[in-house]
């Protein structure tokens, strides 16, 4: 943020005394970058500052991550964040490497292959070892996506070896492993037909033939080439910039992969190369992708027809509320649904698309008797699925203030009182499915880190964490002793919806478990500015959000929070969640390696994934 009175003469001026900036920028440690000026708080806000805010002024805290530190201790921290992500793909990388040395040296000195090693030289082994890499890869490609499988492993031990919210990682890691095999394996053939040709015509027209028949005549070439490009479908549409653009087309051609595991297994059934010996194309060496594909596509199929059947449960929407900021909230009452706060779950609506289904964050508690999501209106599905619901959005800027709905939100329709032109729609809920979050009642002390709408995954958890502290509707206890949540916002009317929530938790929180950050990041005009230190003058409450803590400008000084939170809660696991842009999930991800302590405080990082 950018202000032109660093000075601070104004007659709006309320500071309390007057300091260099670098001094200011040591008085206040919530504050890491504002353009070039440093706020001071006054008398009155610094009486409301939290935890983390009212710290040592006068001095600077040191940072433990600059400290040297010795082998084992990097070690230590590296296992806390890194050890077991890092170590499972590399036992993945290490098996493929494994597979294609000892598959290459199995192919180059096989005694029955002598003949087609003769006729077709070191590519032949090189296509046969990539072929075999390939039929490797297949056994992981679909686990990752197996959600009510993952979500399962997760509540046991293996969670703490196997990083299971990097699923769509390994998907990805997976699926770019069978293209670079997939390229491998088709020039090595692209040569064998090549020798092919040669040795089956003596002109170059016949070779030209020989070489088109192998590829399009033949049942391994046809298949091949079928296979080849529904690939390059899947892969140019997956591509994070089009499956964002473009996310129906993603969804429905990514379900091409059935086209290519079937032609995968018919693939290898044509025997085109022979052995030497009979016999020469027997089940057990001919086809064999089925045994591959076994486990993970029996998980799979399992998934879906659990899908179905959770589908034709009796689910409806009880509420449809229309937020500002293109938000809509939708209350579903769904029977046979458990959740757990942190949670999400995949929604479709069939008078939208019944193939499509789109994974939203659960933004209500378990305690509560009902699900609720909060959906922001901005690709094609969310605002054809708005409209459905009778939603009226604004569609341009300038109708935002004619249009938009009041702070609280607008209560669009209801199960008893529906809109008068149309009914609501039908919907289907599939989950809800585990996720980073939900280990949060693993620790004493939590980090939360919403940034813009990605603060809808800690609703549900404030939501729980604040019905166990006050023990309502027979909530199970906490063995939480303090959460430190932070919301990195460029606009504060980004999501009103959430600031209900915030004022009941402040509220009711008479132990002050619960501390609350807001950062506004948006540039802020001189006359807003003066308002606001107008009006927040004395006041027990902040001017802009109502809340007593203070509102904070600019970005949160890391640096600062967590050697405060390691000087608060010594020798303690503090686990630090976060959902938002990647940028800021990096940064925070630093921060946990470089503040942990492996004989202190440990800061254990975990985002949000779909």
């Amino acid at each position: 943020m950018e202000y032109k009175f660093a000075n601070r003469s104004s007659g709006f001026d309320f500071a309390d005394r007057k300091s260099p900036q670098n001094v200011l920028q040591d008085q206040h440690p919530d504050l890491s970058n504002v353009g070039g000026a440093a706020l001071q708080r006054n008398k009155t806000e610094r009486r409301r500052l939290q935890g983390l805010q009212r710290s040592n002024t006068t001095t600077s805290t040191r940072s433990r991550g600059n400290e040297p530190r010795s082998l084992g201790d990097k070690f230590n921290i590296w296992m806390i964040n890194e050890g077991g992500r890092q170590m499972f793909f590399g036992i993945w990388i290490l098996l493929h490497l494994l597979v294609a040395v000892f598959g290459f040296i199995h192919y180059q000195l096989k005694d029955n292959s002598v003949t087609a090693r003769a006729t077709f030289g070191i590519t032949f082994p090189i296509a046969r070892t990539a072929a075999l890499v390939l039929h490797v890869d297949v056994i992981f490609i679909l686990l990752p996506v197996c959600r009510n499988f993952i979500s399962m492993l997760r509540r046991t031990p293996l969670n703490d070896v196997i990083p299971f919210d990097k699923n769509i990682t390994f998907h990805k890691a997976t699926g770019w492993s069978i293209v670079v095999g997939t390229v491998v394996h088709i020039v090595a053939h692209m040569v064998n037909f090549y020798k092919l040709a040669v040795a089956m015509s003596p002109t170059t027209g016949g070779r030209v033939v020989a070489f088109l028949s192998a590829n399009f005549a033949t049942g391994p070439g046809a298949t091949g080439w079928i296979m080849t490009v529904v690939l390059g479908i899947m892969v140019y549409f997956a591509r994070e910039k089009q499956r964002r653009a473009h996310f129906e087309r993603f969804w429905y051609s990514h379900h091409l992969f059935i086209v290519f595991f079937i032609c995968w297994q018919l693939h290898g059934m044509f025997c085109m190369i022979k052995p030497d010996r009979p016999p020469y194309c027997s089940f057990n060496t001919i086809g064999v992708f089925w045994r591959y594909w076994l486990v993970g596509g029996l998980i799979w199929i399992s998934e879906r027809i659990l899908r179905e059947v959770r589908s034709k449960h009796r689910t409806f929407i009880d509420k449809v509320i229309q937020h500002p900021s293109n938000v809509m909230e939708l209350q579903i009452k769904k029977e046979k649904t458990t959740t757990r706060a942190g949670q999400y779950i995949f929604l479709c609506c069939p008078e939208v698309s019944y193939f499509q289904w789109h994974p939203f964050t659960l933004t209500s508690a378990p305690e509560e008797d009902y699900i609720s999501v909060h959906i922001r209106v901005a690709g094609d599905f969310t605002t054809a699925f708005a409209k459905a619901l009778g939603c009226d959005f604004p569609d341009k800027a300038k109708e935002k203030e004619k249009k938009d709905a009041p702070a609280g939100g607008r209560i669009v329709a209801t199960k008893v009182n529906m809109p008068l032109d149309h009914a609501l729609p039908r919907v289907m809920v599939d989950g809800p499915f585990g996720s980073a979050s939900e280990d949060f009642l693993n620790y004493e002390t939590v980090l939360l880190v919403g940034a813009g709408i990605g603060v809808t995954p800690f609703a549900s958890i404030l939501k729980s964490i604040w019905y166990r502290m006050n023990n309502f509707n027979n909530s199970k206890p906490t063995r939480l002793s303090k959460v430190y949540f932070t919301w990195v916002i460029r606009d504060y009317g980004t999501a009103e919806w959430f600031h209900s929530l915030l004022h009941a938790i402040e509220e009711q929180d008479t132990q002050n478990r619960i501390e609350i950050n807001i950062y506004l990041t948006a540039k802020i005009k001189e006359d807003d500015m003066n308002n606001i230190f107008v009006q927040d003058v004395g006041a027990e409450k902040d001017a802009i959000t109502s809340l007593r803590a203070p509102t904070h400008f600019g970005r949160p000084n890391w640096d600062r929070v967590f050697p405060s939170i390691a000087e608060k809660h010594p020798e303690t696991d503090v686990g630090v969640f976060f959902c938002g842009p990647t940028v800021l999930s990096r940064q925070l991800h630093q921060k946990c390696n470089a503040f942990s302590d492996p004989k202190g405080t440990r800061f254990f990082f975990g985002k949000e994934n779909f």
